[in-house]
């Protein structure tokens, strides 16, 4: 039976998840983490964002799963693509990537719905990422940017002491 409250929330990172939950609690949602980030490079980089994260769940009390790190998987879904600069169409790939993985889940868990806090970013276009989210029937155009929410995601991620990091996390755009 689907809790019709339910939400999968695609998390990036803690600090875009603080503003983000916040947001979907004061709508009703019953948000369910889902950190699914194969893009982020190296490894180490991925723990450091999934402790982050932590926090953050324990913080909201909501429940948490981390898809499995499938670097290698990311690589070769954006073959090709490698040396497109920041925004280009290997971001593109990147968000189907991770929002298709968030889309299985849901659906194969029977949640109803999902998003992505990826809207939260300035440096995001969230226009391009409705474009992809629009294949999924389930999937709900929420641009957290929107009602300050960059700036109250700076702001929890202080509170908290979350871990920030300096690029957005494959080695393609941390070179840039």
């Amino acid at each position: 039976m689907m809790d019709e409250k339910q939400i999968l929330v695609h998390c990036c990172c803690g600090p875009c998840s603080t503003s983000s939950i916040e947001r979907l609690l004061k709508e009703g949602y019953e948000p369910i983490l889902y950190y699914s980030n194969s893009n982020i490079f190296p490894k180490l980089e991925f723990d450091k964002r999934y402790e982050a994260l932590l926090i953050v769940a324990n913080h909201y009390k909501l429940p948490f799963i981390c898809d499995v790190y499938q670097h290698d998987q990311w690589l070769e879904h954006i073959k090709g693509f490698e040396l497109e600069k920041e925004h280009g169409k290997r971001c593109t790939l990147c968000f189907g990537f991770s929002m298709s993985r968030a889309y299985e889940y849901a659906t194969s868990h029977n949640i109803p719905y999902f998003c992505t806090t990826l809207t939260v970013s300035r440096f995001k276009n969230s226009q391009t990422i409705f474009e992809v989210g629009q294949q999924y029937d389930s999937f709900v155009k929420l641009d957290f940017k929107k009602q300050n929410g960059f700036q109250r995601s700076i702001e929890l991620a202080k509170e908290l002491g979350l871990y920030r990091q300096q690029y957005c996390g494959c080695e393609f755009s941390r070179k840039n």
